[in-house]
């Protein structure tokens, strides 16, 4: 038999400078960071150091790494990749990847329905007062309308949003809060500041799918703690702070999404417990809370600002076209913060939008809108549940507020599956997997029930999952 030790040797090589250009492409080799010594890596990689040497003689002859004498080997950034999102984590079909209901709802044509979608219908909104709102503006000095919004944002808007943390028993001050341009840029700007690549991060399993995706981006590694009907699973939360010592847990506290869940008092007080004996730092997607019929617990109330960070933004409220999201935590967090959205956005969002919003809030119009909504989702709710009952779709809880319900399809059918014949009918549907960090929700699909008025979404489910005889075609 020939001898071969040459080709494995060259194998070996390549392989090695197949995995440094993987870390550089994925960022977790950054331009200036210092590659693994000669010997350490040999001993990682189950190679010998020649073989090292031989790949970063290649890489660096590539101008991929360059050495410094008696420093070691350094990437230059030359020939860096662009970032891809898509490669951040294990393939999926794409129609459980957390962009693909996102791009569906967000590029739909109008004839097509969006009962996976996570917004009101566009009827829902006050769109009377938006415009009442605009036209005030139009009368305002030039500089409102023209000039670039301060570092903080408005501060009748955020004496609005102190306001309302005073009535919840948050007892915050101006410089704990700031505007950003929507609630997720504050997410983002918060994976800036306290976020490094390779940090843990806790989600719940299910969570919504875009924490996935921005999370994605900052090269978190992330893990899901299982979701329960009165918050995260604590024993499971407990085992993942052991494990796997995660520098951020983000969550929604009320009407959780996708699932509709609520944090129950007691399961708040322990993670609360838990984050503090572990160092963690909580972010608290806040965004559904207008929705609530009556409010319930709160992690950032009962924390005061200290360990937990509260976001939100009124997109669902008010409007998606004129965004504005915000951010309240330790003033000292504010302050990096503030520096990054300059260095990111110069500045925080426009005071038209930042106007419009604080107007709107202020007038007693606001409360009457929210009231009619509530009612409405009600009504809506009512009648979803018992539509989807007739299909053998049953609702994992029954929510006291917002507009999803989370839903089982019979007999162990995949919500992927059912999404892609519905989506041949014009009908974009959620499937559970792309809340899912685990894959565990094969059998689920988020519904909106502000948008299943129309016929079609239930004749589409019924032909989708071949339920007997469908009555409306």
């Amino acid at each position: 038999m020939g001898d071969n030790t040459g080709v494995m040797k060259t194998t070996r090589t390549e392989a090695l400078m197949k995995a440094v250009h993987a870390k550089i492409a994925n960022r977790a080799l950054a331009p200036g960071d210092r590659l693994p010594s000669v010997r350490r890596f040999a001993e990682t990689m189950g190679v010998s150091p020649s073989t090292v040497v031989e790949a970063y003689d290649r890489l660096e002859a590539e101008g991929v790494i360059r050495a410094r004498r008696g420093a070691g080997f350094y990437v230059t950034g030359a020939n860096l990749p662009p970032m891809a999102l898509a490669a951040m984590g294990p393939a999926r079909e794409r129609d459980v990847d957390p962009f693909w209901v996102s791009r569906q709802s967000l590029d739909a044509d109008p004839s097509v329905l969006k009962p996976g979608c996570g917004w009101l219908p566009t009827d829902w909104m006050p769109n009377a007062a938006i415009r009442k709102g605009l036209r005030a503006l139009g009368r305002a000095d030039d500089p409102l309308l023209s000039d670039y919004g301060s570092t903080r944002g408005s501060l009748s808007l955020r004496r609005l949003l102190l306001g309302r943390f005073a009535d919840e028993g948050i007892a915050a001050t101006a410089d704990q809060i700031m505007l950003t341009a929507s609630g997720t840029q504050a997410i983002d700007l918060i994976c800036r500041l306290l976020l490094r690549p390779g940090d843990t991060v806790l989600v719940d399993d299910p969570c919504y799918f875009n924490f996935q995706a921005l999370l994605r981006a900052h090269q978190a590694t992330i893990v899901g703690v299982p979701f329960t009907s009165a918050g995260p699973d604590t024993s499971a939360f407990e085992q993942a702070l052991i494990n796997e010592t995660p520098r951020l847990y983000i969550t929604n506290s009320a009407l959780h999404n996708p699932t509709g869940a609520t944090i129950s008092p007691q399961t708040a007080h322990r993670v609360l417990l838990m984050a503090a004996a572990h160092g963690l730092t909580i972010v608290e997607d806040d965004i559904f809370a207008d929705f609530e019929p009556e409010p319930s617990p709160r992690l950032a109330v009962l924390d005061g600002l200290d360990r937990v960070i509260r976001i939100g933004s009124f997109s669902k409220t008010l409007s998606a076209s004129v965004r504005c999201g915000y951010i309240a935590a330790r003033a000292d967090w504010i302050e990096g913060l503030i520096d990054l959205q300059v260095a990111s956005c110069f500045g925080g969002p426009g005071p038209v939008a930042t106007e419009l919003i604080a107007g709107i809030l202020a007038g007693g119009g606001y409360r009457k809108h929210m009231d009619e909504v509530r009612l409405r989702l009600a009504r809506a709710r009512k009648e979803a549940i018992n539509r989807l009952a007739s299909l053998g779709l049953v609702p994992w809880i029954i929510p006291h507020g917002g507009f999803y319900l989370w839903c089982q399809l019979p007999n162990g059918q995949d919500s992927a599956v059912i999404a892609r014949r519905c989506m041949e009918r014009k009908v974009i549907l959620a499937p559970g997997n792309v809340f899912s960090v685990s894959q565990s929700a094969t059998s689920f699909l988020r519904f909106n029930v502000a948008q299943m008025g129309d016929e079609r979404v239930f004749s589409a489910l019924c032909h989708a999952m071949n339920v007997g005889s469908c009555s409306v075609d």
